[in-house]
């Protein structure tokens, strides 16, 4: 319930930046008639939606199990990263293509309105609120372990890249001369450019965890040299490993003398047990498969 109430307050602290911001890109994009702050703006807009999302899928995935999800609800909040990857997506493809039309018009002799200093005030505080977020978000989401905190903390980070890419185009635009104008929408195209970067990289995370893509190998390695060095154990195979939202399911067979009794077998399966969730927290899902040597 704590962990809950953490991911909220930091989901909220950055959903208030996201409102501010959200509010002086658009109106600095339209009085400083920048293509590239607009972009930015939507971007804005799809932070605050994300927000939402978190706020909906957290609660939800924060629940115990129950007759329905006896793993769980885990897999809400790996869900709530894919949705936040879609969203991305289409930001990056609806601000690429309006900068592609823009820069389009510009060879065809249409004269594109140079930006006014506000945007390029505007870009400047994006780029320090959103940096300043994204490092608050990023330090607690590693804390509790959340996947779709951080997902959202690395969308403050895009937001924050994005403004600098906003930056550059607009001071361009205004300090270069009216030939260098195109530098805006050039910018926002780099800015889609970068936001679908960062969206192909969480639904890669997201849809490997939602279809059971197993655990690095560093990490399943790491597990059976853990388990084989528990006394009287040997042989551990099968490895079978994957996520369920902020923990991990491990299931593998070991190997034991055949002659023990049915007790001895199931406190050394408990023990491996206990040794797998203290390395890797309470709510680890471990299955043991206790098979006698030939």
């Amino acid at each position: 319930m704590e962990r809950t109430k953490e991911i909220y307050k930091v989901t909220i602290v950055g959903s208030a930046v996201n409102v501010l911001l959200l509010v002086l890109k658009f109106v600095a994009g339209v009085l400083g008639h920048s293509s590239a702050m607009v972009a930015d703006a939507v971007h804005s807009l799809s932070d605050f939606l994300t927000d939402i999302i978190v706020l909906i899928f957290v609660k939800i995935s924060g629940k115990p199990q129950d007759k329905s999800h006896e793993y769980g609800h885990g897999k809400f909040e790996t869900l709530a990263l894919t949705i936040i990857g879609l969203v991305l997506v289409l930001v990056a493809l609806g601000i690429i293509s309006d900068g592609v039309v823009k820069i389009d018009d510009f060879f065809e002799g249409q004269t594109l309105e140079a930006p006014g200093m506000l945007a390029l005030w505007a870009a400047v505080a994006s780029i320090l609120l959103k940096e300043a977020v994204y490092r608050y978000s990023i330090i607690k989401a590693r804390k509790l372990q959340s996947q779709a905190l951080e997902a959202n903390a690395w969308h403050h980070r895009s937001d924050a890249l994005s403004s600098i890419g906003t930056l550059i185009g607009i001071g361009g635009a205004i300090f270069l001369g009216h030939k260098w104008v195109i530098l805006d929408p050039i910018a926002s195209v780099v800015v889609g450019i970068f936001i679908g970067k960062v969206a192909f990289e969480l639904l890669r995370d997201g849809v490997g965890d939602l279809t059971d893509k197993a655990l690095p190998e560093s990490v399943e390695q790491e597990i059976l040299q853990m388990v084989s060095e528990v006394e009287n154990v040997g042989n551990p195979h099968n490895l079978k490993t994957r996520r369920i939202g902020n923990h991990y399911a491990i299931e593998l067979h070991i190997k034991m003398d055949g002659d023990i009794t049915l007790r001895e077998a199931h406190d050394k399966a408990t023990e491996i047990e206990n040794l797998l969730r203290s390395k890797y927290g309470k709510e680890t899902h471990v299955g043991v498969h206790v098979e006698p040597y030939n």
